[in-house]
């Protein structure tokens, strides 16, 4: 009896687990209207290690660049689509986190500003001519990151003359805007820093790059042309080599 019994309690309880895992799952609730679920707040503060210190005094870019996690950074960050750099692989572009990488792999500098700004500046392999800043500001849930590179016009004088034109391209991950409108307008510690940046002789030579034309460049590919000026660049104080004094007339 006891037997049948043990019998009867298995083939119940087989019954009863088949039936449930026939069963669908229940309806998860349903979101209450109008609340959105508040996203994974961005963390990288980790940038802040290769800031200036008493031993560095220009910070380590080249340890920075060499961090595992810069590459996905760019990668996260900067998607918008470019065509001023690299020559095409099958008919696409570089991306522009591989364009930054170019532009960042002879190391410069790391700079902070405000204990809340990151300007990384660098240039790339075997022509420091074309060089690259990436800008990054850590407060907020969403960071803004922009990343701008000066671009020779190679129509116009060699790189070795002072003379020589570039154009400046700047990408930011979020719209920024020039004229006014609903859109924020580039944050004045963005201006600095590209200022700062783009009035640096380049190494070896002492020649400001000429920058005459600037491009800003919207999270989806949107070129907007703009003055120079209005991204922060102060042209140099001269392009042309100074004229030799006159001579005087002997007496």
């Amino acid at each position: 009896m006891k037997r049948l019994l043990q019998l009867a309690f298995a083939l119940l309880l087989t019954s009863t687990l088949a039936y449930a895992q026939s069963q669908p799952p229940p309806p998860q609730p349903e979101p209450k209207p109008g609340k959105k679920q508040k996203p994974a707040p961005e963390n990288i503060e980790w940038l802040w290690q290769y800031t200036p210190t008493a031993e560095a005094k220009d910070g380590r870019e080249n340890d920075l660049v060499q961090d595992l996690r810069f590459r996905p950074l760019l990668d996260q960050y900067l998607t918008a689509p470019q065509s001023f750099w690299g020559t095409p692989i099958d008919g696409r572009p570089r991306t522009l986190a591989t364009t930054a990488l170019d532009h960042l792999s002879v190391p410069d500098k790391v700079l902070a500003d405000e204990n809340r700004y990151l300007s990384i500046s660098g240039c790339v392999v075997h022509f420091c001519p074309a060089r690259g800043l990436l800008w990054v500001d850590l407060n907020g849930a969403h960071h803004l990151v922009v990343f701008a590179a000066t671009d020779w016009i190679k129509e116009g004088k060699p790189t070795g003359d002072p003379g020589a034109e570039y154009t400046l391209w700047v990408f930011p991950n979020q719209p920024l805007s020039i004229a006014s409108g609903p859109t924020p307008h580039p944050p004045p510690a963005l201006l600095h820093a590209i200022a700062r940046w783009s009035a640096q002789p380049l190494a070896g030579s002492g020649i400001v790059e000429n920058i005459t034309h600037a491009i800003l460049v919207d999270p989806d590919g949107t070129p907007h042309e703009v003055l120079p000026s209005a991204l922060g660049v102060v042209p140099p104080k001269s392009t042309e080599p100074e004229a030799a004094a006159p001579l005087k007339p002997r007496n």
